[in-house]
Order: structure tokens, then C-alpha cells, then sequence
């Protein structure tokens, strides 16, 4: 585990980081998601994985 020095330290190189960068690239850095995924996790994108799995099984078992 850290000790409290390099805690600080790690925070205050983080702060200051934040700080020295535009507020227009901030703003550019953050990735927008998705509402479906902000409103219901991973359950849309397992919902659609196992759709397309249940229809290329049906596809193969009809050749």
C-alpha cells in the first residue's frame, strides 16, 4: 500500500495536471455513452450478442 506521501503526491500531480489543461480539451476527452447503456448497462449489448448468436445457429441449421 502507498504510504501518505506518495499519495499526495500522485493526487497533487493529478490535480495539477487537470488544471493545466484547456477547458476545451477537457470537454473534447469525454466520451459521450450511449443512452441505452447509461440508462441500462451491459444489457443492451449482451441482449443484441445473443441475438445475433441465436440467428447465425438458425441460419446454420437450416444448410
Amino acid at each position: 500500500m502507498a504510504s501518505g506521501d506518495e499519495l499526495i503526491k500522485y493526487i497533487t500531480e493529478r490535480v495539477v495536471h487537470y488544471m493545466d489543461t484547456p477547458k476545451e480539451v477537457r470537454r473534447k476527452a469525454k466520451v459521450k455513452e450511449a443512452w441505452s447503456t447509461r440508462w441500462f448497462g451491459m444489457i443492451p449489448l449482451s441482449m443484441t450478442l445473443w441475438k445475433e448468436e441465436v440467428t447465425s445457429k438458425r441460419k446454420h441449421k437450416k444448410k
